[in-house]
């Protein structure tokens, strides 16, 4: 029973629930950054580079023979998840560029001072008594 006890600790904890939201919304970001790659970006680029379409860009390693399919190195499609990945990863750097300098601005704010204890007020007051005594 500790056992269960233990693992619903540790699945129930912000920092896993946080972290399965943050898996879902990246995967959902791979697809939206995968077809802005494939459809807005690496078109132009064919069209730049004289009507090459990436993905079907390959190297035919053995020819289709009766019900054998081609072997073919599609070296397009590799092409076009590298330059997803080049984008996944310049946006969680600014993702965390950003953080960082959040928690940056956070600690360089001044703490405040700390509040006096019961001793150095009852302290002070006697030292304005005495201060006052000596005055008259």
């Amino acid at each position: 029973m500790g056992m269960m006890k233990e693992f619903k600790d540790f699945a129930v904890k912000g920092n896993v629930v946080d972290m399965a939201v943050g898996i879902i919304v990246g995967a959902a970001f791979g697809k939206i950054v995968s077809s802005f790659v494939g459809d807005v970006i690496m078109p132009p680029i064919g069209v730049l580079l004289g009507g090459v379409d990436f993905t079907s860009l390959a190297v035919t390693i053995k020819e289709a023979s009766g019900k054998d399919p081609a072997v073919a190195i599609h070296y397009g499609k590799f092409i076009q998840t590298v330059v997803d990945f080049i984008i996944v990863a310049f946006a969680i750097f600014l993702a965390v560029k950003g953080i960082n300098s959040l928690k940056r601005k956070e600690e360089e704010k001044p703490a405040a001072p700390p509040k006096p204890t019961n001793e150095e007020v009852l302290l002070s007051e006697i030292r304005d008594l005495l201060a006052k005594q000596n005055k008259k």
